[in-house]
């Protein structure tokens, strides 16, 4: 006779894969930037209260997006050789379960949003049709890229509101700069499947126009998000730890750059998940260093 697990556990490993399909630890590359964003709206250090709401609405949105995405790319993932380990086409998982996992995901964020302010909680459904509807942008666009780049844009002006409730240009210059970072890091992500979108009617820049001008095409938009960077001190008491942590961000773009090459894809896992989460990390520490001791 078989032995069942308790449910308590059955759950908890459900779980666990479910963090494992959505990345759960890559909320680190949106999530520097509202906390940093959140830093320079208090002027200093945010209430606790805020604080902790502000990472509850990050965690619900990036985790409701990711999952989300699963499903609605289940049938692609199925197909393509690289992901088809993923959870649910492999069938660790049943769509069900993710659905479950998306909505409360979804849910967590809505709930984040109303214990802020009326703003936030106003704007909290514009934020899911955004981040959720990404997943269908490479069905009819190759601006997909931008699309992805705006989902986790609006994470600094949501913190912005959390904060001050109110809309101001310094998260909007913020916003910007992330939307330019992500969509540069995806159009190097995506250079691994050009040839899969290409046949299964998938758009992409690089199934586009082609890998190499796709990765000069990467370092222009990271180029922009640089000036753009170095523009915020003007909107904002910033000074040299921010310079500092700027120029730690060139240093490892430059890095990113030269170790991806048309002929030589290799290394892109490094430069996609480990160099652009230390860029949001060294951004926001320097950055809340400079508000807090200078």
């Amino acid at each position: 006779m078989p032995v069942v697990p308790p449910q308590g556990k059955i759950n908890m490993r459900k779980l666990k894969i479910i963090l494992e399909m959505i990345k759960f630890e890559h909320t680190i590359f949106a999530l520097p930037f509202a906390v940093m964003s959140a830093f320079i709206a208090a002027d200093g250090l945010p209430s606790l209260a805020k604080f902790g709401w502000i990472l509850v609405a990050m965690v619900g949105a990036r985790s409701c997006a990711m999952a989300f995405n699963r499903l609605a790319d289940a049938e692609f993932d199925a197909k393509n050789p690289r992901t088809a380990m993923r959870a649910i086409p492999a069938g660790l998982i049943t769509k069900g379960t993710v659905w479950c996992f998306t909505l409360i995901s979804a849910g967590l964020l809505v709930f984040a949003a109303w214990r802020l302010n009326p703003l936030a909680f106003a704007l909290s459904p514009v934020a899911l049709v955004v981040v959720m509807g990404y997943s269908y942008t490479k069905r009819f666009t190759a601006l997909s890229h931008f699309w992805l780049g705006l989902s986790l844009s609006i994470s600094p002006v949501g913190a912005w509101i959390a904060i001050q409730g109110s809309f101001a240009l310094p998260p909007i210059i913020l916003c910007l700069v992330v939307l330019l970072w992500t969509a540069g890091f995806d159009i190097i992500y995506a250079c691994q499947d050009v040839n899969f979108d290409k046949k299964h009617g998938l758009h992409s820049i690089p199934a586009k126009i082609g890998i190499r001008w796709s990765l000069w095409l990467s370092s222009a938009l990271h180029v922009i998000a640089v000036l753009l960077l170095l523009g915020i001190p003007s909107l904002v008491e910033l000074g040299l730890f921010y310079y500092i942590g700027v120029g730690i961000v060139v240093l490892i773009f430059i890095y990113e750059h030269a170790i991806v090459k048309p002929t030589d894809l290799s290394r892109v896992n490094l430069a996609f998940f480990t160099l652009n989460g230390t860029i949001s990390l060294v951004l926001m520490a320097l950055s809340i260093a400079d508000i807090l001791f200078f």
